[in-house]
């Protein structure tokens, strides 16, 4: 996975001089500005510019899958970056953004790339979640959020995922690798103790770390990151919620999803008995973690995917 993305004719910069006029991905407007919007893979293509005219960013990563059964660890949300906002136009960007200059425009062909969510072990299979994948935009490139992990740790990557299963297993690593300001946190522990069932951790968020589990809850997913660079506010990379196994059983509940399209956990409780959520398509979320009811023939859930991730450019054109 390559990191050094080249520059190619962007760097940091202010405005001034014509106006940027540039083509590729779904293109809106918002007052003076324009804004083009990658769901997948593309090119953004500026056929003329100013001099030191910028281009506003959010460049989100894929999340990582949730792992499947036992008291699955959630999947960490994918990178979260982001530009301060201040060039392109008057509009609320998220924490992650301050301070963060926009990429000077220059005339070219600039691939982008979205990252898919991590996948997932299908039944019988019981394994980890795997890591989503990078998006990227010139020298801006954010990582896939980290897998869920199952009887393990989670897995490091933008955000990091949960650990999952028995005894506790730390949570994955967020910020891998290193930016600054970071693109995510770290995900949850498990949490198995005598007479409860496994309980997997919440995986972490853009701006919020995954939780580890209580006594019978399993761990929420962190919460995301909102922004109104596409003109409407919001939230993106939340961290996928743990997985709560039955065996022996208990009441209690799965993990939530984290604000910002993470993934809800599964949960073979007799009590809040339900399947879990894949994360939030186009936000970065985690998938949650899967769980297992005392066989036969109890419940068996899957971990879920995550969600994809997006990349948002935005400038003035007049």
């Amino acid at each position: 996975m390559a990191f050094g993305y080249q520059v190619l004719g962007f760097g940091s910069g202010g405005g001034g001089g014509a106006y940027v006029v540039a083509t590729g991905g779904t293109i809106t407007c918002s007052g003076n500005d324009k804004i083009h919007t990658f769901t997948g893979p593309g090119t953004f293509t500026v056929c003329s510019t100013g001099a030191g005219r910028t281009i506003e960013y959010m460049v989100v990563a894929g999340g990582g899958g949730g792992a499947s059964a036992s008291g699955g660890g959630g999947g960490g949300a994918g990178g979260y970056r982001e530009s301060s906002g201040v060039t392109a136009g008057c509009y609320t960007v998220s924490p992650l953004g301050a301070c963060v200059a926009g990429l000077t425009a220059a005339a070219g062909d600039f691939p982008i790339a979205v990252g898919g969510g991590g996948a997932v072990d299908s039944h019988p299979a019981s394994g980890p979640g795997s890591q989503g994948g990078t998006s990227s935009f010139s020298s801006i490139c954010s990582a896939g959020g980290g897998g869920g992990g199952q009887w393990a740790e989670g897995g490091a990557g933008g955000s990091g995922g949960a650990g999952g299963g028995r005894p506790a297993y730390g949570g994955g690593a967020g910020n891998t690798p290193s930016t600054t300001p970071a693109q995510g946190t770290a995900g949850g522990a498990s949490h198995s103790d005598t007479g409860n069932p496994d309980r997997g951790g919440g995986g972490g968020g853009a701006t919020v770390v995954g939780t580890t589990p209580t006594s019978s809850t399993a761990g929420p997913g962190g919460a995301g990151a909102t922004s109104s660079i596409n003109a409407t506010p919001t939230a993106r990379g939340g961290g996928g919620g743990g997985g709560k196994d039955e065996d022996p059983p208990h009441a209690g509940t799965s993990g939530e999803g984290g604000a910002g399209g993470g993934g809800r956990g599964a949960s073979a409780s007799p009590t809040d008995r339900r399947a879990g959520a894949a994360g939030t398509v186009n936000t970065g979320g985690g998938g949650g973690g899967g769980g297992a009811g005392a066989p036969p023939p109890g419940p068996y859930y899957n971990g879920y995917v995550g969600g994809s991730g997006i990349v948002i450019l935005r400038y003035k054109f007049q």
